[in-house]
């Protein structure tokens, strides 16, 4: 099933305080908003900062460990962000890959992706659910 982009009502830019009051704390804004949009959706609620290593320090941004699907928000792709300079790259695909050697699938998105409502079509795909009508 190819996944659409998907508009929820409501999903204009809230202050962070309320955000986080809705949410949770996370470690971005993009965090919250991702949040809220899966939240609003009515999608199964993802551990944030989930540890998916005991051996390394390594957390992905969202996880639903029953299902070993990862969400990673990438914040900074056009300001030269951690993501995007040479060593926070590198870092990110040694912990990309072994998520994916230890059976975990990881969705990568960013702000672009969020704001469409296309990350949120993805992370419905992944977590198999049915489309609703409407």
């Amino acid at each position: 099933m190819e996944p659409r982009q998907r508009k929820l009502p409501g999903l204009g830019r809230l202050p962070r305080e309320v955000m986080r009051e809705l949410s949770g704390s996370f470690e971005s804004p993009l965090e919250d908003e991702m949040y809220q949009q899966i939240e609003l959706a009515g999608l199964p609620l993802p551990t944030p900062q989930y540890r998916f290593s005991d051996n390394r320090k390594w957390r992905c941004d969202f996880a639903w460990p029953d299902r070993k699907l990862a969400l990673e928000v990438e914040g900074g792709v056009y300001t030269k962000g951690r993501h995007q300079r040479p060593l926070g790259f590198l870092a990110d695909c040694e912990k990309y890959n072994f998520a994916t050697i230890r059976g975990w699938r990881v969705l990568r998105v960013a702000r672009p992706h969020i704001r469409s409502g296309e990350a949120l079509a993805w992370v419905e795909a992944a977590l198999d659910m049915p489309r609703r009508v409407g």
